[in-house]
């Protein structure tokens, strides 16, 4: 099931679509009702077999098993119900790609690892005085939180050999700092190895997390730079290799190149209401953007032209004939993208 995007709405529903679909005018989409309340958070399981709820009014996570019918397509069944935990808004919910563990944090100073069947595994204090942002890493081994100070920080989920829960511990090696404000929202590339934080005081970080931490190596700034803050809040994605970093304002798109650190490009007045969501594909070809109780879904023109200045700086390194021929055809395919959308290459 990884060709299935989900998305939730406050009329008690979540939807799920075949991403196959995308470019047809007539998309197919799977609907679960949500009992009695609607959802803030909806995650899939790794398998692709679950999908993870959290609902609004109760603080609670459901469980929701997803199975193909004969003709292919989809049916649900609520599966488990965690109980209730937290004492305010949750802020963060997500899954470890290694399925071996469930993260909960409110907009407090509260984060719970629960094992998949419901049972706390650890409780946590982030001491962040709020907390705006929880998530754990495409690698399933960190969580990163941030909130009202101006530094990100990272935890280790342990497990012994047998596979069995062993502890939670701090990272001081992968705190993320330097800003002079909170930070609002934390990305990753697709195996962790670059963090990237947004912050109040108008700034973003990018940050070579690929160390020796266990050795005493800390996380490197790689690039820093300013965008247009534009309300109270903030969002960041980063591309999957890394290569593009995408920052949602109010209703305003601002996508930088790592390579320079410079505004690439901007949509502006997107919509009506604030951006609420968004997420690279696992491509990097596409960029989700939710807002206004729709998600659109974008081109990553900015990763083409990153695209072509990668593939032209590894034509000046030494390499093979039939790297070059495959460099060039990248750059001249990258190119006739970008024309054929109307953008300068």
């Amino acid at each position: 099931m990884r060709n299935y995007s989900k998305v939730s709405n406050e009329d008690r529903t979540i939807f799920i679509w075949d991403i196959k679909d995308l470019t047809q005018k007539d998309r197919k989409s799977f609907r679960i009702n949500v009992d009695f309340d609607y959802s803030t958070h909806v995650k899939w399981s790794p398998d692709c077999k679950a999908v993870i709820s959290h609902r609004f009014n109760d603080n609670c996570v459901e469980v929701y098993k997803i199975e193909k019918k004969k003709d292919g397509w989809l049916t649900a069944s609520k599966a488990l119900t965690f109980p209730k935990a937290h004492n305010s808004d949750i802020i963060g919910l997500d899954i470890a790609s290694n399925g071996k563990f469930i993260m909960t944090c409110s907009n407090k100073t509260d984060m719970i690892i629960w094992d998949l069947k419901g049972e706390k595994l650890a409780v946590l204090d982030t001491f962040l005085m709020n907390t705006t942002c929880a998530k754990i890493s495409p690698c399933g081994r960190f969580i990163v939180a941030s909130g009202f100070t101006p530094e990100a920080k990272t935890w280790e989920v342990i497990f012994n050999k047998t596979g069995e829960f062993k502890e939670v511990k701090p990272i001081t090696q992968l705190t993320l700092g330097g800003h002079t404000s909170g930070i609002y929202d934390v990305a990753f590339d697709v195996d962790s190895s670059h963090m990237a934080t947004v912050s109040k005081d108008g700034t973003w970080r990018l940050f070579d997390t690929n160390v020796n931490y266990k050795q005493g190596q800390d996380a490197r700034l790689e690039k820093s730079g300013k965008f247009e803050l534009a309300g109270n809040y903030a969002l960041i994605a980063l591309s999957p290799n890394s290569e593009v970093l995408v920052i949602a304002a109010a209703n305003n798109l601002q996508f930088f190149s790592t390579f320079t650190g410079e505004l690439d490009n901007t949509i502006e007045e997107l919509s009506e209401g604030p951006i609420t969501a968004l997420m690279f594909d696992s491509t990097g070809k596409y960029l989700f953007v939710a807002a206004d109780k729709q998600i659109r879904v974008f081109h990553n023109v900015t990763g083409y032209r990153c695209g072509i200045i990668r593939a032209k700086e590894k034509l000046k390194e030494h390499q093979t004939s039939a790297t070059k021929e495959r460099l060039h055809q990248l750059i001249k395919e990258s190119e006739d993208f970008l024309v054929n959308m109307g953008e300068t290459v």
